[in-house]
C-alpha cells in the first residue's frame, strides 16, 4: 500500500468506528475463505461490518473515535466487527461462531468506550434484545395499573351480583 492507499483506509476505519456503538476484535487465523465469507454474511444480516486491517492503520484509526481502549488490544491478526446499532446481535453471532469454529476466537469487544473481555462478550450474547427487554419493562410498568383498573371493575360488578341475589331471594319469598 502505498501512503495514499493508507490515508484511505485510516479514514474509512475512522469514519466506521466514530459512528459505531461497539467493535469486537477476533483471531480469525485458521478459518477458511468460505467460513469467513458465511461469518461476513451472517455479519451483514444484522448491520455489521466486518473487516481484516492492519493493526498499526487500526491504532492510528481508534486514536480520535470511542473505540480508543481497543489499542492495546491490537497485536498479532486481527478482524474488527463494526456495530453501529445494539451490540446483543453482534455478540450472539460472534459467540455462536466461535462455539462452532475452534480456530475463530473473540478477542475484545469495546462497547460505548468500556472493554469486554470474552467471557464479558459470552454473557452480552444471552441477553435477550433491546426490543424484547423494553417490552417487559413495559409490561412490568403496565400491570399495576392493569391490576387496578381490574379491582376497579370489580366493585360494581360485585355490586350487581348481591343485588341480583336479593332480587332472587325476594322473588322466592
Amino acid at each position: 500500500m502505498n501512503r495514499n492507499q493508507k490515508q484511505e483506509q485510516i479514514e474509512l476505519f475512522e469514519g466506521k468506528l466514530g459512528a459505531a456503538r461497539s467493535a469486537f476484535l477476533v483471531d480469525y487465523r485458521g478459518l477458511k475463505v468460505e467460513e469467513v465469507n458465511v461469518l461476513r454474511g451472517k455479519l451483514r444480516d444484522i448491520g455489521v461490518d466486518y473487516r481484516v486491517g492492519k493493526n498499526t492503520l487500526l491504532k492510528r484509526a481508534v486514536q480520535s473515535t470511542g473505540m480508543k481502549p481497543l489499542e492495546a488490544y491490537l497485536e498479532g491478526p486481527n478482524a474488527i466487527a463494526i456495530v453501529a446499532g445494539e451490540p446483543v446481535a453482534a455478540a450472539k453471532v460472534l459467540s455462536d461462531f466461535a462455539k462452532e469454529k475452534k480456530n475463530f476466537q473473540l478477542k475484545t469487544a469495546c462497547v460505548e468506550g468500556k472493554i469486554y473481555n470474552p467471557a464479558d462478550v459470552e454473557r452480552l450474547s444471552q441477553l435477550p434484545s433491546r426490543e424484547v427487554l423494553l417490552a417487559k419493562l413495559l409490561g412490568s410498568l403496565n400491570a399495576p395499573a392493569s391490576n387496578f383498573v381490574g379491582v376497579l371493575a370489580a366493585i360494581p360488578g360485585s355490586l350487581v351480583r348481591v343485588l341480583a341475589a336479593i332480587r332472587d331471594r325476594k322473588q322466592d319469598n
